[in-house]
């Protein structure tokens, strides 16, 4: 009886445990990220203003459109699109923040077909 009570307990307890999202302090600024290419790590800088995310790496710079659907989640849609994988639309979310970074995920905005969706998860540090 005791051990159902305290496991009953300890349910409780964790379940009105809640990640702090304090997603506004993350809309604009200037950010790092690592993403790993070949084996090799190497790090990403990006620039986000209210209505743009403007990505410096590997010496090239990529611009894409961004409209909030709320205070953490947002659809990015590449500028001028090279390919047309370029041209699908992104849906970010962030999941997580903490002071200086925040953890997020992304997908495509529409699956295309019956292909299963595929979500992606980083972390991105907010320098500026």
């Amino acid at each position: 009886m005791k051990l159902l009570f305290s496991l009953t307990i300890l349910l409780l307890l964790t379940s009105c445990y809640t990640r702090e999202r304090n997603c506004k302090d993350f809309r604009t600024g200037t950010f790092e990220f690592k993403y790993v290419t070949d084996g090799v790590e190497k790090t990403g800088k990006f620039v986000r203003t209210e209505d743009l995310n403007i990505d410096y790496y590997e010496n090239k710079i990529d611009t894409a459109s961004i409209r909030w659907i709320n205070d953490c989640e947002f659809i990015m849609k590449h500028v001028n699109p090279k390919n047309m994988s370029e041209e699908k639309a992104i849906h970010m979310k962030i999941l997580t923040t903490s002071e200086h970074s925040y953890t997020f995920e992304y997908s495509l905005a529409v699956q295309p077909g019956s292909q299963q969706k595929r979500v992606e998860q980083g972390t991105a540090t907010k320098i500026k």
